[in-house]
């Protein structure tokens, strides 16, 4: 795993990300002032669907989250403010959502690319706090980028991977629960933009989100317990 003092982008991509999205971390910033430390907490952090999830509370209870998304972020420009969006905060889980390197457009992200940045987030995440469950959610099927599914398969596949080879680190499978039996993406989950989830999408999200992360601390304590 790359050192987290090393992000793994080049400088051009760096400028790119800080002028396009600068504002809104600084926004992200402001708002930690009115937050209490709760190392009990769930740090959420990723792109426009986590930003938009203004139900978050109520789907996600018991846990007490913490929202850190901004507009259509990419792994590629998380990677450069990962400290700056995840060293402020106390946690016991981080759940990291991006579904924007591979769109079905020019400049898509290689899988190799993806790799290397979601590796050093998973870095700065545990050179932080080295004892945080880290989840990484799937990239959901919508019909608006449905023509690049297979590629972004590709993506979720590369996510699971990296799950099952870092340590501390769980795959959050929820794309099967957005098709059809037909596999197709559900339109009754989605806004018309055919992109972002509606209240039923953001419902059906937490409570896959939520099971899991039941699921993964009750893992953590029975190891823990085990240990001598």
């Amino acid at each position: 795993m790359p050192s987290p003092v090393e992000v793994p982008i080049s400088d051009a991509d760096r400028e790119a990300a800080l002028e396009r999205w600068e504002t809104s971390i600084v926004a992200l910033e402001e708002k930690n002032e009115s937050v209490r430390s709760n190392e009990e907490s769930i740090l959420f952090i990723g792109s426009s669907s986590i930003r938009l999830w203004d139900s978050i509370a109520q789907d996600m209870a018991p846990y007490r989250c913490i929202e850190r998304g901004y507009g259509g972020a990419k792994f590629s420009d998380l990677a450069v403010f990962a400290k700056r969006v995840i060293e402020p905060h106390q946690y016991r889980g981080l759940v990291v959502f991006v579904a924007n390197d591979v769109a079905g457009r020019t400049g898509d992200h290689s899988l190799e690319q993806i790799e290397a940045w979601v590796r050093y987030i998973i870095g700065v995440s545990q050179a932080h706090q080295p004892n945080a469950a880290i989840g990484l959610v799937e990239v959901t099927p919508t019909e608006s980028r449905f023509a690049a599914w297979d590629k972004i398969r590709a993506v979720n596949a590369l996510l699971k991977e990296i799950a099952l080879t870092t340590p501390d680190t769980y795959l959050i499978p929820t794309a099967e629960h957005y098709l059809t039996a037909d596999d197709q993406p559900r339109p009754e989950l989605f806004v018309a933009d055919k992109l972002h989830m509606n209240e039923h999408g953001y419902e059906l999200w937490g409570s896959l989100i939520r099971r899991r992360l039941d699921d993964i601390f009750r893992l953590r304590a029975e190891q823990a317990s085990m240990k001598p």
